[in-house]
């Protein structure tokens, strides 16, 4: 069982070109739909479908508060290290950047979190560089029963595992698992990470199956919005989530939508999505999937943020620092990418509040 197999049996020039193929009427008949397949999702990513925006955003607006209510969930990222062996050309942890690397201690790591508990987080997402030498499966276990103590759920977004790695921090007290495919082009991929363990593709590819088989409670999906075609990856995206929700259904699933931001080295989009291109793609998949979690995070502006969360996001992330360290000492390291939404978690709140919505500190269980 693989996904591999379901996705080379599309060609990504003749997906690209239906895509961009589809009429206004195809969106019509999508949208009188009260369950659209991956052919209406492609017409709903389509140029076509720009016109009726307004009808999509209120579409997606009233799934989103029938299945989550109106709750939006914040949660923030901790990054424990920026040590990298990989050679990805978009990315500020680029092994051949010339940076200092660090990886924090466990007294280090105590100190970021109490700082972030003290903010009134509860649900609180491991980052790291992907080095297996330095910050491997033994690091994570002991960062996850150190930091669970504080927090109801901890996440991660490090390197890809193996399916008995993530037992152990299931055990451990891992709650999701978050890994972006970055580009499902499978001929241009190995162009973008060139070195290191992650420019295989394959081994990248079945990363969700193998936390599904560990039985994570969730699997955050996503590709980097910028590498290539921004519609046709995210067509491969949809399709991806269709076929895990199939063979893994009792996991929950969450998509990303991480735009190509400034980072260290510099590196220039090949696709560029707007801002209501991006609403278009969020509408898009509420409305292919009304149970899915959607995030944005604090890579888009608070002016963006504010006037789309009601409209089919239901997770956001705030007061995010993207540097080893950086809620304690916030001037000592490098930047991943550059934060665009700079305010700190009560002013998220607080903007969250006056749209009407009551801000989730954890996963929704129990709330629905």
């Amino acid at each position: 069982m693989s996904f591999y197999n379901t996705i080379k049996q599309y060609d990504w020039a003749a997906t690209e070109a239906a895509i961009y193929a589809k009429t206004e009427d195809d969106v019509a008949n999508a949208l009188a739909k009260n369950s659209i397949d991956l052919d209406d999702f492609q017409a709903l990513i389509s140029p076509a479908a720009e016109p009726f925006l307004e009808q999509m955003a209120a579409k997606s607006h009233l799934l989103t508060q029938k299945r989550f209510g109106k709750t939006i969930q914040l949660y923030i990222p901790l990054y424990v290290s920026n040590a990298c062996t990989n050679g990805c050309v978009y990315c500020g942890f680029n092994h051949s950047n010339n940076i200092e690397r660090k990886v924090l201690t466990m007294d280090e790591l105590d100190e970021e979190s109490k700082r972030l508990k003290g903010m009134g987080f509860e649900h609180l997402l491991l980052v790291s560089g992907e080095d297996q030498r330095v910050c491997g499966v033994d690091y994570f276990k002991q960062a996850i029963e150190q930091c669970k103590q504080d927090f109801a759920q901890i996440s991660i977004e490090v390197q890809p595992l193996d399916t008995e790695e993530y037992k152990i921090l299931k055990e451990a007290g891992l709650h999701a698992v978050y890994v972006y495919q970055e580009t499902y082009r499978e001929a241009n991929y190995k162009k973008y990470h060139p070195k290191g363990k992650k420019s295989n593709y394959r081994y990248r590819l079945d990363t969700p199956e193998r936390i599904g088989k560990a039985g994570i409670h969730k699997i955050g999906l996503g590709i980097l919005l910028g590498l290539e075609d921004w519609r046709t990856d995210s067509f491969f995206t949809a399709m991806h989530l269709q076929y895990l929700e199939k063979h893994f259904w009792q996991t929950k699933y969450s998509l990303s939508f991480p735009r190509l931001r400034p980072f260290t080295g510099g590196f220039e989009p090949n696709s560029i999505i707007d801002h209501k291109q991006l609403l278009q793609l969020m509408c898009a998949y509420r409305l292919f999937n009304e149970h899915v979690e959607i995030s944005l995070s604090t890579r888009e502006s608070a002016f963006y943020r504010d006037h789309v969360m009601k409209l089919g996001v239901t997770t956001m992330s705030a007061g995010s620092k993207t540097n080893p360290g950086g809620y304690s000492h916030p001037d000592e390291a490098l930047e991943q990418f550059a934060v665009n939404d700079e305010r700190p978690p009560q002013m998220v709140t607080e903007a969250v509040k006056s749209q009407g919505y009551e801000v989730v500190w954890k996963d929704w269980e129990g709330y629905m």
